[in-house]
């Protein structure tokens, strides 16, 4: 894909995301910003935060666990590499801690693919695991939703038995509910 279709991709993303009644009415969602081909996210964070929701995104810890930050713009964030993997963007701001995210509404979860039960497949390093197992611990249940183009909504990815599925999917053409209790 080309940047522009990234871009193009994102816009109808947020547009789509911003249907959800959880999102836009939440008073904080943490939610991260995008790399390499993945939907942009820009744009979604933007919408929410002139929408006046609180924007909290990762920061990646030494362990791979995150710590939060709030968003306050495009000008908040700063390129981070971490050891040899991709840079990413972070929020430079103060820390709010790794259990910032139990405060959240909403949950906005990055993944390669999410099928029909609404289990997510996600990149392998586990940080988003600790989130779900945080939020677990913590009795607080933010509706998790999972941001992903419409070839990455698949019939079936493998879960293990620590995986939760998510409320819904949110892809450039539209929004898919899952039945999780």
């Amino acid at each position: 894909m080309t940047a522009a279709d990234i871009q193009e991709t994102g816009r109808a993303l947020a547009e789509h995301a911003l249907e959800l009644p959880g999102l836009t009415a939440g008073r904080t969602v943490a939610a991260y910003v995008s790399v390499g081909t993945e939907p942009a996210t820009l744009p979604l964070l933007e919408a929410l935060r002139t929408r006046g929701v609180r924007v909290l995104l990762p920061a990646l810890l030494p362990d791979n666990d995150l710590d939060w930050g709030e968003y306050t713009g495009p000008d908040c964030l700063e390129q981070v590499r971490h050891g040899g993997k991709m840079a990413l963007s972070e929020p430079s701001g103060p820390r709010l801690g790794p259990d910032a995210v139990t405060a959240a509404d909403v949950v906005l979860l990055p993944g390669l693919a999410v099928d029909a039960r609404g289990m997510r497949l996600g990149r392998g390093g586990g940080s988003y695991d600790r989130v779900l197992a945080r939020l677990e611990r913590a009795g607080a249940r933010p509706r998790l939703v999972v941001l992903l183009y419409d070839t990455e909504v698949v019939a079936r990815v493998p879960a293990e038995a620590h995986d939760r599925p998510v409320h819904a999917v949110v892809t450039p053409s539209g929004v898919r509910r899952f039945p999780v209790p």
